[in-house]
């Protein structure tokens, strides 16, 4: 796996749409700052590791999942160009993981550890900022993740996903599309063929009364 030191530019341009950021913090970012490149189904964190870094997703598409009871995969996120990826709970309590981290297309991914996120809080004023940022759009992506699952049907969350990640089954399996749904391939077919003919109709004007 290749390693090297790379500038920060589209981190933090990322960052800068939270705050100004100060140029020490940028020359910090930029020595520390790593990029590395992983495979297809590498798998960046297991259950019972603990989470050492955060991700910036520079190129690539990542997911995060988990096993139920009955060892199923369970989906909770997709990832992609310019997302942060992160296994929130490990990696902000330093306390070993409940889910998998895994590449689904081949990745560039630039990281910082944890405690290089500590020095950036004790350093800088923009630091804070940033991490408090963080954790307010991980809350309500939680929030938003479980209102997905509990109230909504499995067409409209195919259609929210299709509008969140419109070449998804370009960048993934149906099995892994489904398991993020909380429906089964059964279910996700009959969606996709529904979708087919819905577009294929609005495309010709099939289905309107014409004047």
């Amino acid at each position: 796996m290749e390693k090297h030191y790379d500038e920060a530019t589209e981190l933090l341009a990322a960052l800068s749409f939270i705050t100004p950021i100060s140029q020490p913090f940028q020359q910090r970012l930029n020595e520390q700052l790593l990029t590395d490149r992983f495979p297809r189904r590498h798998i960046l964190l297991r259950p019972g590791e603990t989470a050492r870094h955060i991700y910036f997703i520079k190129e690539g598409f990542l997911r995060a999942y988990f096993l139920d009871r009955e060892g199923r995969e369970c989906t909770t996120w997709f990832m992609g160009k310019y997302d942060l990826m992160i296994s929130v709970y490990s990696f902000f309590t330093q306390r070993p993981a409940y889910e998998y981290i895994e590449v689904l297309q081949e990745s560039t991914l630039q990281h910082i550890t944890y405690l290089q996120l500590q020095s950036y809080y004790a350093d800088f004023r923009e630091g804070n900022l940033i991490g408090r940022a963080m954790m307010e759009r991980d809350y309500m992506m939680s929030e938003e993740r479980a209102i997905f699952l509990r109230c909504k049907t499995p067409s409209e969350r195919y259609e929210q996903l299709l509008k969140t990640h419109p070449d998804i089954t370009q960048k993934t399996i149906q099995i892994i599309i489904a398991s993020y749904l909380g429906i089964g391939r059964e279910t996700l077919n009959r969606l996709s063929v529904q979708k087919l003919k819905s577009d294929f109709k609005h495309k010709n004007g099939l289905g309107h009364e014409h004047q």
